[in-house]
Parts: C-alpha cells; sequence; structure tokens
C-alpha cells in the first residue's frame, strides 16, 4: 500500500505533462502511487509517460483503446489504486513539493475528516493568484462543503480517503460537468473537509474545453439530472435534495438563457426537448417559496408558461444592456 494514490489522466498533454510529473516524483513524500491514462493520446503523450514509468518505479501507465474522457480515465485509475488517500492532478497543472505531505497530515490526524482541499493556486505565463474562496472557514462539516461547492466558494481540488473514491467513482453520464458530482458526493460523505497549506497550482489558458461554447455546454443539464438521481437512490435528507433542487432551477434557467442568446448550439426542437425534459425532474415541491416572487425563475406548473417567461425574462436583460 502507498500512502497517496494520484491519478493523472492525460490527452496530447505532450506540451506540460513532463511538467506536471516532475511535480509528483519529487514530492517530499516519497510512499506513493502516480497512475497516469493515456486517454488514446495522438501526440507524444504515450512515449513520455513510458519514459517516466521506466526512470521511476512509482509511476504506472494505463492506455485507453479509445479517447473517452476524463472520468472514464480516472475509474481506470481507480480501479488499480492502492493508496490510502486518492487524489488527482490534471495534466498540465502541478503540485508544490510537499502538498501530499500536508494533506496526508491532515487526514492522519482527524480520522472524522474524509476530504482535505489543497490551498488552490491559479497561474499563466505571467503571474500567480490564490482561488477566491467565499468562505473564511478552514473546516466544514460534509453537507457544508456540499452547499459550498454548488456555485464553488470552495473549490473542488482535494485529497480524500480512498473508500470514497471506491464507493463514488467519476460519473460518466456526459463528457463535461458530471465528474463534479464525483466531488461533491465525496464532500457531502465525508464527515468534515479542511483545509490544508499544500498547493494545487492551476494553469490557465485558452484552450481549457470548458471555456469553449458548444453544445456541450448543455451537459450540465444532463450532470444535474444524474447528480439529482443519485442523492434519491441514497435516500438523502430533505433538505439536501431541497438544496439540489434549487440549484438545479437556477442552472436550468441559466442553460435555457445561454441558448437563446447562441441558439447555433442546438435546434428548437431539440433544445426543448431537452429543457423540458429536466423541467420535468424537478422536484418543484421542494423549491424555496421565495422563487415564486423572483421573475425569470417563477415555478409555473405548465412548461409553455414557464418557458415564455424565460424568453421575455432574456429579452428584458439584453434591451437593459445586462
Amino acid at each position: 500500500m502507498s500512502r497517496v494514490t494520484v491519478l493523472v489522466a492525460a490527452y496530447n498533454a505532450q506540451k506540460y505533462l513532463g511538467e506536471c510529473l516532475d511535480s509528483l516524483t519529487a514530492q517530499t513524500i516519497r510512499d506513493i502511487q502516480i497512475v497516469c491514462i493515456d486517454d488514446a493520446s495522438t501526440d507524444s503523450t504515450s512515449d513520455i509517460l513510458s519514459g517516466y514509468a521506466r526512470a521511476d518505479s512509482r509511476v504506472t501507465v494505463l492506455r485507453c483503446a479509445v479517447n473517452s474522457g476524463q472520468a472514464v480515465a480516472r475509474n481506470m485509475g481507480i480501479e488499480v489504486a492502492d493508496g490510502d488517500y486518492i487524489t488527482m492532478v490534471d495534466a498540465d497543472d502541478r503540485l508544490s513539493a510537499d502538498a501530499l505531505e500536508q494533506a496526508v497530515k491532515v487526514l492522519d490526524a482527524n480520522p472524522d475528516t474524509g476530504s482535505v482541499l489543497l490551498s488552490l493556486v491559479y497561474f499563466d505565463n505571467e503571474s500567480c493568484r490564490p482561488y477566491p474562496m467565499r468562505t473564511s472557514k478552514s473546516v466544514w462539516s460534509g453537507q457544508e462543503a456540499f452547499e459550498l461547492s454548488l456555485d464553488w466558494s470552495i473549490h473542488g481540488l482535494y485529497v480524500s480517503r480512498i473508500e470514497l473514491f471506491r464507493r463514488y467513482p467519476y460519473d460518466t453520464s456526459c463528457r463535461l460537468f458530471s465528474d463534479d458530482n464525483t466531488t461533491r458526493m465525496h464532500f457531502l460523505n465525508s464527515g468534515t473537509v479542511r483545509l490544508c497549506d499544500g498547493i494545487y497550482y492551476y494553469r490557465q489558458h485558452g484552450g481549457s474545453m470548458t471555456n469553449s461554447m458548444s453544445a456541450l455546454r448543455l451537459d450540465l443539464l444532463e450532470a444535474n439530472t444524474s447528480m439529482a438521481r443519485q442523492l434519491r437512490e441514497e435516500n438523502q435528507d430533505r433538505s439536501v435534495l431541497a438544496i439540489f433542487e434549487k440549484e438545479r432551477w437556477v442552472n436550468l434557467t441559466g442553460i435555457c438563457g445561454l441558448w437563446l442568446r447562441n441558439k447555433e448550439i442546438l435546434d428548437r426542437e431539440k433544445a426543448m426537448e431537452r429543457f423540458r425534459k429536466v423541467w420535468k425532474d424537478i422536484d418543484r415541491s421542494l423549491l424555496p417559496a421565495s422563487l415564486k416572487f423572483k421573475f425569470g425563475y417563477i415555478p409555473f406548473h405548465f412548461f409553455g408558461l414557464y418557458f415564455l417567461q424565460i424568453e421575455f425574462y432574456f429579452l428584458l436583460r439584453r434591451l437593459l444592456g445586462k
């Protein structure tokens, strides 16, 4: 057994992969397992990974037969993980030398803690800046961390006990956003979540998939549906369900507005089908009474009225320059 297993899913990552792996092999805690999953890359990623595996026995390389996305790749890594704890690092990011040591110290000292957030720092070629955490606390209950992660008041880069990853592997319901569900399930079931001083350096650049405008942005709706299904299947407390149903409702309105501004990403018939399906699945009895008085978000019991409201709401916003 290793103390920590690090999952590195890599797809055409040759530009920064060496920098990422150098930061992992140089960790001050030496008893780690580095599981790299080549997601059917077409550049020199495979050769780079093979070189690191030859040079360092702690590096294991797995390969996907076809490009399947980070969630599928990471789940392959979880299957061979032997660490007490698991974390993931994107192939273009890096860790401070003591990042894993700091996380392990907190987890070892606090048996009630299931997950430990690393201290996130954004960086590019010119500067670094800390993630803007919108909380003054450094210890949260699992439910608090779950709620704070819905709008990313806290971030989702952390180290968790292997049991959480075994119980909740990465959600593969859609290409984008569904891995956020995994983070939230880990937090919710963590007992407590703590912040440590180890630093995760997150590279910012324009090539990120999540910065692209495409029909994939609508995957957020499917990811939210998958998350709601998991919460229901676990018979989570009504308060937790209510918190997430409100999040789904707000996201539905926002994605409808996104589509109204960019109708070329999906034809109207398909868009209406997706929106109606999500609208129907949301348990409106769990929505807060305050939404009944918030134009644009009023939970009408007929989809046609709801969407007419949204069209008028976003038209007014556009006319007002918002």
